[in-house]
């Protein structure tokens, strides 16, 4: 294996989060749907809203780095949603389908040996797809962790 086909491999697991800590598929697992808006005392969000950032950012991400088309949405307001709970039952598990799907999509587009890894994007200020997936990763991390937390707070986490 090359050099170049190994990094994706890596970038690859690295998106789906499984190594070194939970992933978003176990962290959102049976959250249970009275609990997804539940504003806990000194907590800045709650898991619908950590959820749909997750999401908002991930596509923002997932876009930028395959159409010059795209625009992102205004910071930070654009990245978070307007309310603290799902308006309706079926929005969450939308969220969770479209995290998964551009989740997916990512994995593709990092595998994808027609991919330049370190080319600039050409729309972009000097970034590459490279940096992308790692700040898709890193990202997705930090807000995957907040939701542990949050199902520790609310008693509804199982080590």
């Amino acid at each position: 294996m090359t050099q170049t086909g190994a990094l994706r491999e890596h970038l690859v697991e690295l998106l789906r989060g499984r190594n070194a800590h939970v992933d978003l598929e176990t962290a959102l697992d049976g959250f249970p749907a009275k609990l997804r808006g539940k504003k806990l005392s000194g907590a800045p969000y709650t898991a619908w809203q950590l959820l749909e950032h997750i999401r908002i950012a991930q596509w923002d991400i997932l876009e930028f780095s395959r159409n010059p088309k795209h625009v992102s949405p205004a910071w930070p307001d654009g990245y978070w949603p307007q309310t603290a709970a799902p308006l309706r039952p079926a929005a969450w598990n939308e969220s969770v389908r479209r995290v998964h799907a551009d989740l997916k999509a990512m994995q593709k587009l990092v595998g994808d040996k027609k991919t330049k890894l370190l080319a600039r994007i050409p729309h972009g200020t000097g970034q590459t797809v490279l940096r992308e997936a790692l700040l898709l990763a890193d990202h997705n991390a930090y807000h995957v962790g907040q939701l542990v937390l949050l199902r520790r707070l609310l008693g509804v986490w199982q080590d």
